[in-house]
């Protein structure tokens, strides 16, 4: 009984210790990792078609990490454009009977309320997000909360990670698929271009150049 008393007193330290680090590495905010996949470039006319987000992590070795990614296909909401040369270039068809999108607003609250939940676990103030395009993600999110009258939008609403610019930084590379293969992780071009592929590559990318300037600080 002592030693699982001990246990579980690690645990909960351990635990203390990953939101306190959470919380003050990005100055109070949450690095949520978005990727979305559309029928167009307009957030106010082309429809949503895909949601992806990584949630992210430290371990106990203070390596930040993908923890788990929420993902749903968005149905186009009313009147929505279909841009078709978007759609070749996605390859996703609005109408398959086998995506089992949901609206916008259900679309929404899956992948909200889960980032509502981990913010108030770590002690954090608001998601920020991080993407490869993050001004053309975040836009077309706002479009959505916008469009459904959800409250609550947990991430903020003009500041985003730009991973393009840190791959740059970083690796020398700007193009995702380059700036992964320059750090060591896989990428299939089979799978890119879906929301949920590329946004766990995205994070992946976002958890390496953290974990490298984490150790670069480390030693200088």
């Amino acid at each position: 009984m002592a030693t699982k008393a001990v246990n579980n007193q690690r645990t909960e330290e351990n635990r203390r210790d990953h939101c306190s680090m959470m919380a003050s590495r990005f100055r109070g905010f949450l690095p949520v990792v978005v990727d979305v996949e559309t029928a167009g470039f307009n957030s106010q006319t082309d429809a949503l078609l895909e949601i992806a987000a990584v949630l992210l992590r430290y371990d106990d070795k203070h390596q930040l990490y993908p923890h788990e990614t929420l993902w749903t296909h968005v149905q186009p909401f009313e009147g929505a454009n279909l841009d078709q040369a978007s759609l070749a270039f996605n390859g996703i068809d609005p109408h398959h009977p086998f995506r089992f999108a949901v609206t916008e607003l259900e679309a929404l609250k899956k992948i909200f309320e889960p980032i509502r939940q981990s913010l108030k676990r770590l002690n954090c103030t608001r998601a920020i997000l991080v993407g490869h395009n993050p001004a053309f993600d975040l836009a077309f999110l706002k479009a959505a909360v916008d469009r459904t009258g959800i409250k609550r939008n947990p991430f903020h609403n003009f500041s985003t990670f730009d991973t393009a610019t840190l791959g740059g930084l970083a690796f020398g590379q700007t193009v995702l698929a380059r700036a992964v293969k320059a750090a060591g992780i896989d990428w299939d071009n089979e799978n890119a271009h879906s929301a949920r592929y590329d946004a766990e590559k995205t994070a992946e990318l976002f958890c390496k150049i953290v974990n490298l300037w984490g150790h670069a600080r480390s030693i200088g």
